[in-house]
């Protein structure tokens, strides 16, 4: 695994109310989420950042307001037209 060290200041600890470790969840998280988000990476890598399952990612994506499904409705008639 890889390890990273960032600076941050007190203060963001602070208004978020956590500590460092649950902070580094958070933030694992939020990546994770946003690059799904991105369709930069799939559930199941975005899973693996977060540290989660992918069933508790598709449940903290909920959380975030993202939904689990990378097409759009659009791009779901489209595909369906081709067939």
């Amino acid at each position: 695994m890889l390890h990273m060290t960032i600076d941050m200041p007190e203060e963001a600890l602070a208004s978020l109310r956590t500590d460092s470790e649950n902070f580094t969840r958070q933030l694992r998280l939020a990546a994770a989420v946003k690059w799904y988000e991105l369709r930069r990476v799939s559930q199941e890598r975005a899973a693996k950042i977060a540290g989660l399952s992918r069933t508790e990612f598709l449940a903290a994506l909920g959380q975030f307001g993202v939904s689990p499904f990378q097409y759009t409705a659009e791009e779901v008639l489209e595909e369906a037209g081709r067939e």
